[in-house]
């Protein structure tokens, strides 16, 4: 359910990706439109927001049409900047709440804000029992995974509770199926994350990689 709460002129970053709330996103910024945003994000505590891009590139092109997003997004915390040479910051941020935006608008120099809302945050729903699979699977992934580059900042290392919500469980498969962008979109939109786990169960199963029988 969308709450009350809003932002007002919140930057934007369009991506060819969909961050979900909890989710880490890397990223190599090094457009002028953006380095200005980070900057000015990082100076003063703010987030940005991530949008999926339906229509155009994440690097404008000279005589390229506007890019086109969704309407929903998920607000970026920076927990970690550095700039490794001039002109280049790479980030590593951290997914919060998700938004919807009630009005947006392109500056001058090609940098996109909005006015938003939240959205609910997902319930804590515990795993039942006919997606503990599902959970199992994907404790298995993240353990292969961290224990191959235990070094990378995207590792991660589940809690039992994370592994019991059903909402955490869902929003992490979402980040490593590859599956396409509008499905991963649509699956970050929904309210109840039963719901959202239930489907990705059903790719899961679909793909052999977490059988349900």
């Amino acid at each position: 359910m969308t709450q009350h709460l809003t932002l007002s002129s919140l930057p934007l970053f369009p991506l060819g990706s969909v961050l979900f709330p909890s989710g880490l996103l890397a990223l190599r910024v090094f457009e002028v439109r953006y380095l200005d945003m980070v900057r000015k994000c990082q100076q003063a505590g703010a987030p940005f927001g991530v949008v999926s891009l339906t229509h155009g590139r994440e690097v404008r092109q000279a005589g390229a049409p506007d890019e086109q997003f969704s309407d929903v997004g998920t607000l970026a915390v920076i927990e970690q900047i550095e700039t490794p040479q001039p002109g280049l910051i790479t980030l590593l941020c951290r997914g919060t709440q998700r938004f919807r935006i009630t009005h947006r608008s392109l500056l001058p120099h090609g940098l996109w804000i909005a006015d938003v809302e939240h959205m609910g945050q997902d319930l804590a729903v515990p795993v039942p029992d006919d997606l503990q699979k599902a959970s199992a699977a994907l404790a298995q992934v993240l353990h292969t995974l961290q224990q191959r580059d235990p070094d990378t900042p995207t590792a991660i290392m589940p809690t039992m509770a994370q592994l019991d919500d059903c909402g955490w469980v869902a929003n992490r498969w979402c980040e490593l199926l590859p599956v396409p962008l509008d499905l991963k979109q649509r699956l970050m939109e929904l309210d109840n994350p039963l719901v959202r786990l239930e489907l990705v169960g059903d790719v899961l199963e679909r793909t052999g990689i977490a059988p349900t029988q």
